[in-house]
């Protein structure tokens, strides 16, 4: 099995990989697709590329990669880094030496990656120019409060400012018409929707980010996953007899987190069976942030729950205990 180390960048990627006599070659590739095209031609179908996650200046490669059907992973840098102990220098040619070190060290343990379905594309660029628009949106406000507080105002720059905000307004408007007619096409799409946003405290924005970082539930595809990269879910800090509080870790997906705490915030206002978690919790004396971090770690499993059996969410619903379950079914048989 060769292996192919790839140091990517917007314009080049540095490509190291050793030969059929046992000697170690390096090669340039411009990030184009006729040059990566030629470079793929060249490579086995048999061959593992393994190559740092930089975003999007890997995905033509991994796009180009599965219509080859050459297996392709993208590796998070603090893997690299902090795999291979001790070591000094740094540049591209050697950055790609050290990856493919990774890749043949952990070759088991390489998840091999594809671009995704296009409607799941297509949501995820509109749904980034969505954040964009909302984003500038938030800063054309908040310097309109700022110059409001001022003792001489500007009729221009006022003029200027609605002007701006209402034509942004409009934008994010359509922007969120496409992305939801872009829903409503896909049958599997909608259906997720539809499932997702039964859920109480679950929007149009928040079902939207976690169909598209998900991939519609199929990449991501457990509650436990999901509250790992949103960060909601602790981890152990023991150490020999040191036993410390269990904390979240910071490697997570930052805007999920936070929009899963808004959705715990109105989950608990408009839903009982949470609002009444949320005041046992208070009793207990646990402090707020922790019991929010609970309530999102709940909802996702009602997310996934909900998504896994096809069944709306309902406030009605009454969870059998597995008990008495196994006791029906051990009398049964009995009686049988």
């Amino acid at each position: 099995m060769q292996v192919y180390g790839i140091d990517l960048s917007m314009e080049k990627f540095d490509v190291n990989f050793i030969d059929e006599n046992g000697k170690r070659k390096n090669k340039q590739v411009r990030n184009r697709l006729m040059d990566i095209a030629k470079f793929l031609s060249s490579v086995s179908e048999d061959a593992i590329l393994c190559a740092e996650n930089t975003g999007i200046y890997g995905d033509l490669l991994v796009s180009l990669c599965n219509q080859a059907g050459i297996k392709i992973a993208l590796v998070s840098g603090y893997n690299i880094k902090h795999s291979l102990g001790l070591i000094k220098g740094k540049s591209d040619p050697i950055d790609a030496a050290r990856i493919r070190e990774y890749g043949e060290r952990f070759a088991d343990k390489l998840t091999f990656n594809s671009y995704g379905p296009k409607e799941i594309i297509e949501l995820k660029f509109l749904y980034s120019l969505r954040s964009q628009l909302v984003k500038a949106r938030k800063l054309l406000r908040a310097g309109n409060h700022s110059r409001s507080c001022s003792p001489m105002q500007s009729i221009s720059v006022q003029k200027h400012t609605e002007k701006a905000l209402s034509n942004l307004g409009n934008q994010i408007k359509e922007v969120e018409n496409e992305i939801e007619a872009i829903i409503r096409e896909n049958k599997e799409l909608n259906e997720s929707y539809e499932l997702t946003t039964s859920v109480k405290g679950i929007g149009a924005v928040i079902a939207t980010d976690l169909i598209i970082k998900t991939g519609n539930f199929k990449n991501i595809d457990t509650a436990r996953k999901a509250a790992s990269y949103a960060g909601v879910c602790p981890f152990p800090n023991e150490s020999g007899k040191m036993v410390g509080k269990r904390k979240t870790s910071p490697f997570a997906d930052r805007k999920l987190k936070t929009l899963l705490y808004l959705g715990a915030k109105s989950a608990i206002k408009h839903n009982k069976e949470y609002r009444l978690y949320y005041q046992k919790k208070q009793l207990e004396g646990k402090p707020h942030y922790l019991i929010m971090n609970n309530v999102s770690n709940k909802m996702l499993r009602t997310i996934y729950s909900v998504v896994k059996n096809k069944t709306p969410y309902s406030q009605e619903y009454i969870c059998i205990d597995p008990r008495e379950l196994n006791n029906n079914n051990s009398s049964t048989e009995k009686v049988v």
